[in-house]
């Protein structure tokens, strides 16, 4: 008779699993750790579980987009296909990475309070964000250089946001030329600015995404200084030592190019050197939004915001939104989470302009509890490249069904049958937060 090896996997992650529950339970009802809070071993318990529910022995692997059942389907085949380079690019934080754990572990110390006996059988999940239409309160955060995720790059997802009805943010350092990605979407776009230190430059990015047709520009404030060392040098010491050539996919941000050498020609003529000026990014202050918002007529929104001075600031200096950001854990290690800056920014902002939030939104209860503390729309990063990563087009297509079908499913959950009847009553803080 054969052996069945993947039964006797199953029987062994199943004994190991018992085994650290019994030895937690033991740990919980042990005289011995009275004086320690038990709510820190309530949450290792709980970080156990979750870690054997998406563990990679755990999880199969789709061969489809249909087949996904949540966005984490789609990150273990990124996971599988990418290389290392190209996936910890995707995947990685800074430093310790303590922000990108905060980001998630934000919304866990977060309950939901249902609500019953409310007719949600007609969901409205429709928005109007600086003039835009939305069907749905979620749409896609900018990133830069997704030709190493797939060959199609930001033109998939442009596509995909069009057949999903999602608006798009474009990156400064997009793989796809600005003109093309508005052409997939066949709709405006908002474009993401990284500025260069050299201010001809930045006026030429806003005036060319003006002429494009975007009507608002996102200000990313977040990058003030270089990341340091993080494990994609290490990836790059190794591609260096192979004399791997990875110009196809990173030799051209197209955007940031063009502008760039357009600008540097207007330089030269007057003697000014712009090879250096422009390698990194301004370092940005006030007066430096008050020189963007005049030099354009598009919408400024400045994303990076995580303190209630600085998004009071943003009012005062007449910004039209902000995005509370840490860049998905990617430029700080603050271990401030974006969810728990929310509710002071909320306060100070006092609805004179709306409010938007990314970092570590995974689920549709993520993007529920973000609306009821205050925002008005929530930017999505990550899933979407996974998916994109994954299956091209079809994976954006399916990762967008999935977070909508999941929110309009929490929705009715809560008893909240539009946007309008999502409130600060709809969420508390988990037991275990209020005992820490």
């Amino acid at each position: 008779m054969g052996i069945d090896v993947e039964g006797s996997q199953v029987d062994r992650l199943l004994v190991a699993r018992t085994s650290r529950r019994s030895l937690l339970r033991f740990l919980l009802n042990s005289p011995l750790l009275l004086p320690l809070h038990v709510c820190a071993f309530e949450r290792l318990l709980a970080a156990m579980t979750r870690g054997e529910a998406s563990a990679e022995e755990t999880r199969e692997v789709i061969v489809s987009a249909a087949d996904a059942i949540d966005v984490f389907d789609f990150h273990a085949v990124a996971k599988r296909g990418l290389s290392p380079a190209h996936y910890t690019l995707l995947s990685m934080g800074v430093q310790h990475e303590v922000t990108l754990e905060a980001n998630r572990e934000g919304f866990e110390r977060l309950e939901l309070r249902p609500r019953r006996l409310v007719d949600v059988r007609d969901l409205d999940t429709s928005v109007e964000i600086l003039g835009e239409e939305l069907s749905c309160p979620i749409i896609l955060a900018p990133a830069g250089a997704q030709r190493a995720f797939h060959p199609e790059a930001e033109i998939a997802v442009a596509r995909a946001a069009k057949r999903k009805d999602h608006l798009q943010i474009l990156s400064t350092g997009s793989s796809a030329r600005l003109e093309d990605v508005i052409e997939a979407r066949e709709a405006p776009i908002w474009f993401q600015l990284y500025t260069p230190r050299a201010w001809p430059v930045t006026r030429r990015q806003l005036k060319h995404a003006e002429t494009a047709g975007c009507p608002a520009v996102v200000l990313t404030v977040d990058a003030a200084a270089a990341m340091g060392e993080t494990n994609l040098d290490r990836i790059h010491r190794f591609r260096r030592s192979k004399k791997t050539d990875c110009r196809a996919c990173h030799s051209r941000m197209a955007n940031a190019e063009r502008l760039l050498l357009g600008a540097v020609g207007v330089t030269d003529s007057v003697g000014f050197d712009l090879a250096d000026a422009a390698s990194d990014l301004m370092v940005l202050d006030w007066d430096s939004v008050d020189r963007i918002r005049d030099a354009t007529s598009m919408k400024l929104i400045v994303k990076g915001i995580l303190t209630h001075e600085d998004a009071s600031l943003c009012v005062e200096h007449g910004v039209d939104g902000l995005i509370v950001s840490n860049h998905g854990g990617r430029t700080e290690d603050s271990g401030l989470a974006t969810i728990e800056a929310l509710p002071e920014i909320v306060e100070a902002v006092a609805g004179r302009i709306p409010i938007l939030i990314d970092s570590g939104f995974r689920r549709g209860t993520d993007v529920f509890k973000a609306l009821a503390l205050g925002a008005s729309v929530v930017c999505v990063g990550r899933p979407y490249l996974w998916g994109l990563a994954a299956f091209g087009q079809e994976g954006v297509e399916a990762v967008l069904a999935i977070l909508r079908r999941e929110f309009e499913v929490v929705m009715k959950q809560m008893g909240t049958p539009a946007l309008e009847a999502i409130t600060p009553a709809h969420v508390r803080p988990a037991a275990c937060a209020l005992a820490d």
